[in-house]
């Protein structure tokens, strides 16, 4: 008898233990609707220039501003560079050629002979001359013409080339300046670096990673919907967001929905919907603004109505 009622105190215990198992897991799936994720917006910085990293005054968990200037890459060469360019321009400036003083001998000479001209047309008129002074004038006269146009061409043709020359000297000029810039090492965006990957003093190439940064400020939770959800959604909505702390701690965020994948797929496996029998789901992103408290990698619960 004594067996019989152990075996009912047993099962009736049992029973109970089940049925607030269910209703603890059923509360518990009624309070959010989707769960995901807290991500964020990352950027791998590489170095833009080649060389040797003089500065790099950045530590693993400092907060950086968007254009601070963080280190500084070895850009002698460079400078050197750039300098006996500006003496190259310079030198072809020296070398320009006058072109109204290069024709003023010739100029005058044609003046000289217009005027020798006119008196051999006046003693022509006076019969104190013969045509032929007159004809070898004009003959000199059209030849200095022709001298003066051909030194014309000629000494602006010269400076035509000594121009497109200066301007590809400052072509050369302005990309020198460009790599003098992306020597000097900045953050492209406010946040957090999150892993440092080399140190000062090393040598770097163009491409070469030198820092992780995670802008921490602006949070993503990366969550899970089922297909019968999506009518209750739509782009900008505001939506209720509760972070997992662990012994049962929360916090609740207010989020707005900011994308939704067009596209279904298989549930993660570290991913609870609200219906866990659903294979495939969507991708949906909220934007949270951090106080400070959630981490990448976080869990999150979303509540949209």
């Amino acid at each position: 008898m004594k067996t019989i009622n152990f075996k009912m105190r047993y099962q009736i215990l049992l029973g109970i233990a089940l049925l607030v198992g269910f209703t603890s897991c059923k509360k518990s799936n009624s309070n959010y609707d989707a769960a995901g994720t807290f991500e964020t917006t990352e950027v791998t910085v590489s170095a833009e220039g080649s060389g040797k990293l003089l500065t790099f005054d950045v530590e693993e968990g400092q907060d950086l501003q968007a254009g601070q200037v963080i280190g500084s890459i070895d850009s002698v060469q460079l400078y050197l560079r750039k300098k006996q360019l500006l003496a190259t321009g310079k030198s072809i400036q020296v070398r320009r050629p006058d072109v109204q003083k290069q024709i003023a001998v010739l100029e005058q000479q044609i003046s000289t002979a217009k005027t020798e001209k006119k008196r051999i047309e006046n003693l022509l008129k006076a019969n104190a001359t013969n045509q032929k002074q007159l004809d070898d004038i004009n003959a000199q006269i059209d030849v200095l013409g022709k001298q003066l146009d051909a030194q014309k061409t000629t000494l602006n043709s010269t400076n035509q080339g000594m121009t497109e020359d200066n301007e590809g000297i400052k072509l050369q000029v302005a990309q020198i300046e460009d790599q003098l810039q992306k020597c000097h090492i900045t953050s492209p965006i406010s946040g957090t670096v999150l892993v440092k990957y080399v140190e000062k003093g090393e040598l770097v190439m163009p491409g070469k990673a030198l820092f992780k940064i995670a802008d921490t400020e602006n949070m993503i939770l990366r969550a899970y919907i089922t297909s019968d959800q999506l009518s209750q959604l739509k782009i900008g909505q505001k939506v209720k967001v509760s972070s997992d702390f662990g012994a049962d701690k929360t916090r609740d965020y207010t989020g707005t929905l900011a994308w939704v994948s067009s596209k279904a797929e298989f549930t993660p496996k570290t991913i609870e919907t609200r219906d866990e029998r659903a294979n495939l789901v969507y991708a949906v992103k909220i934007n949270i603004k951090n106080d400070g408290f959630l981490k990448i990698g976080m869990y999150g619960n979303v509540k949209f109505n």
